[in-house]
């Protein structure tokens, strides 16, 4: 398999990847054909996967935008992947030209093209780290560079969590980056679930395997296992609810069945 140039030389270009996956998704072009095999296996037993992350991002920018109509103006952006059109800082920008901006992800290729993306951008860096190690984030370089604590911040968690085993305690490495940070701050999240998907659950797991096969687990958490990482938070409305409900652009009913699988929601500390 020959390597792009974009491919940095410390990955394993043969093994799959979840950032690189959902690229794919996406209809991104920084993927291999192993992940575009894995994502064909997922999508054999749930094809509308592309609309649920098609979904997600559509909720991670209302959520951006609401967050600076709030007058926030820093954003911690753990497990972001790879850069794709309206990411948060272009959006957050368009809102306020002085909002800063930190992408965090464990994935090489999502963090090389977050820096070749974020070449000379003054209020913007990423951090190779991850999100079961808070400490590691909070004091790299770039979120001590970027991010006062002492001023609220919004911290987004879009389709990342699902990815933690309950070994790893995601609960407790959410609870850390809350307690990092001012009150008045903001938990902007996404999480898969069987809860909405428009198929027998037979055929959910069938795409939950194709995870388990390539080493990166999808935990599908229920409604109320998910409400659990807002403890501490007060819900901004509608709550945490199927993405194309949280404050919609557009009449719900327009959106395909896919997209009201799993959950998203904001929370605010007081």
């Amino acid at each position: 398999m020959e390597r792009p140039a974009w491919a940095p030389r410390s990955i394993d270009i043969s093994v799959p990847s979840v950032a690189r996956i959902y690229d794919y998704y996406l209809g991104g072009s920084h993927n291999f054909e192993v992940d575009r095999q894995a994502a064909r296996r997922a999508m054999e037993f749930m094809p509308g996967l592309p609309k649920i992350m098609q979904a997600n991002r559509a909720f991670m920018r209302r959520a951006v935008r609401y967050a600076v109509a709030q007058g926030i103006t820093q954003f911690l952006d753990i497990g972001s992947g790879i850069p794709t059109f309206g990411n948060v800082h272009e959006v957050a920008r368009s809102a306020s030209p002085g909002a800063h901006v930190v992408y965090v992800d464990h994935d090489p290729v999502a963090v090389a093209h977050s820096q070749a993306v974020l070449e000379g951008e003054e209020h913007t860096d990423v951090v190779a780290a991850d999100l079961r190690k808070p400490q590691e984030i909070l004091s790299s370089p770039q979120v001590t560079r970027l991010i006062d604590p002492n001023r609220p911040v919004a911290l987004l968690l879009v389709a990342i969590l699902h990815f933690v085993e309950d070994a790893d305690d995601p609960y407790e490495a959410v609870a850390e980056l809350r307690d990092a940070f001012a009150p008045g701050s903001l938990l902007i999240l996404t999480h898969a679930s069987y809860e909405g998907i428009p198929l027998p659950a037979e055929r959910s797991e069938g795409t939950v395997g194709v995870y388990k096969d390539i080493r990166n687990p999808l935990i599908m958490r229920s409604r109320d296992q998910i409400a659990r990482f807002f403890e501490g938070y007060d819900m901004v409305e509608p709550g945490l609810v199927p993405m194309p409900h949280w404050r919609p652009d557009t009449a719900p009913e327009d959106e395909d069945p896919y997209a009201f699988s799993g959950f998203a929601g904001v929370g605010r500390t007081a």
